[in-house]
């Protein structure tokens, strides 16, 4: 356990100006109305303070401009803080592809900006936000998952920058003794996503009437796992007592194609089946992402509170009621699709 649950906490939170981070403040000042919340975020492409917007004038809230690379900034952002929920990385296998360096920088070297700070700070929890990518790929014919014995295999810059970073996190628990937690996490999706991702790529596309571009044959088979279920995963991990150890954390049971999210993300909005698109497949795209996450279910009794219908169903209503969030994103970024999806 992070400490006394009936004492406030200050919990630094990187990277929470992003999709997954701004959920998770959201939710945790929510649920735990007593602690502060520290928000370190680079605001990068991915980052924006219109994800921030419900909860930046809670009092308990501070937002600080900085890279987790920034030795006196993450000092700064590191006084009076118990725990550190480290979400801030690079996370877009597509641009890790185009520009690995970026990836290394930030996600190795800004972590162990971070753990050292930690250690300093002595911190009583460091959790890491890592992914199931770290763990390769699997044989779609088989009924094989990920779990939390599996050997790591990254096979792109960005899984093997997060492969480094969670290697690090484990060689400051062991030599230093911080106390630290991992997850890692299967897709995320949900409200205030970046409009590159996936779903909600094909969501705000299908808004516009534009189709849903498709990698190869669209048979890559993914876990999704809804933000707000993630949320109560980390919330459990930092509220449990087991420290030093890694939990895998997915949304589904069953194996679900790239192309059947598609589909089902068509009925949905009640598209033909014609608004899907084919598109180049990325370089060493891995076919099999699946996670068992037994682990967490088993230890703290976490379990996803929606299915992936009402989840997908959620996300797209949120996408069209807040077409002033994502269209200007999309504008503003509109050269790296057109390049990305073949569009001339």
């Amino acid at each position: 356990m992070i400490d006394n649950p009936k004492q406030s906490r200050t919990i630094l939170v990187t990277g929470g100006a992003g999709f997954i981070g701004s959920n998770f403040i959201g939710y945790w000042l929510k649920q735990h109305p007593e602690d502060k919340v520290v928000n370190l975020d680079a605001l990068t492409y991915a980052g924006t303070l219109e994800n921030t917007r419900s909860f930046e004038a809670n009092l308990n809230y501070s937002f600080i401009h900085g890279s987790i690379c920034d030795v006196e900034i993450v000092k700064q952002a590191m006084m009076g803080v118990n725990v550190v929920v480290h979400f801030a990385a690079e996370s877009h296998v597509d641009r890790s592809i185009l520009n690995p360096g970026v990836f290394l920088e930030t996600n190795v070297i800004g972590t162990q900006v971070l753990l050292a700070a930690a250690l300093e700070q002595k911190v009583t929890r460091f959790h890491h936000i890592s992914t199931d990518e770290v763990f390769g790929t699997l044989d779609p014919n088989s009924g094989e998952k990920f779990s939390e014995t599996t050997p790591y295999d990254p096979r792109s810059p960005y899984s093997a920058s997060k492969a480094g970073s969670d290697h690090l996190v484990r060689a400051y628990g062991e030599t230093y003794g911080l106390p630290y937690t991992i997850s890692n996490c299967s897709n995320n999706y949900g409200p205030n996503q970046f409009p590159e991702k996936f779903t909600a790529l094909a969501i705000t596309n299908l808004i516009d009437d534009k189709p849903i571009p498709i990698y190869g044959d669209g048979g890559q088979i993914r876990d999704w796992l809804y933000v707000l279920d993630h949320c109560t995963a980390i919330e459990a991990i930092l509220l449990g007592d087991k420290v030093n150890t890694t939990f895998v954390v997915g949304g589904l049971t069953a194996d679900v194609t790239n192309k059947e999210i598609a589909l089902s993300l068509l009925a949905i909005m009640g598209k033909p089946s014609s608004m899907l698109e084919t598109a180049t497949d990325r370089p060493g795209h891995d076919r099999k992402y699946s996670v068992d996450w037994s682990h967490i279910n088993e230890t703290y009794g976490w379990k996803p509170s929606v299915t992936l219908e009402q989840g997908l169903a959620q996300t797209v209503s949120w996408y069209q009621a807040n077409e002033t969030w994502w269209r200007p994103l999309k504008e503003q970024n509109s050269e790296y699709f057109q390049k990305q999806y073949n569009k001339d």
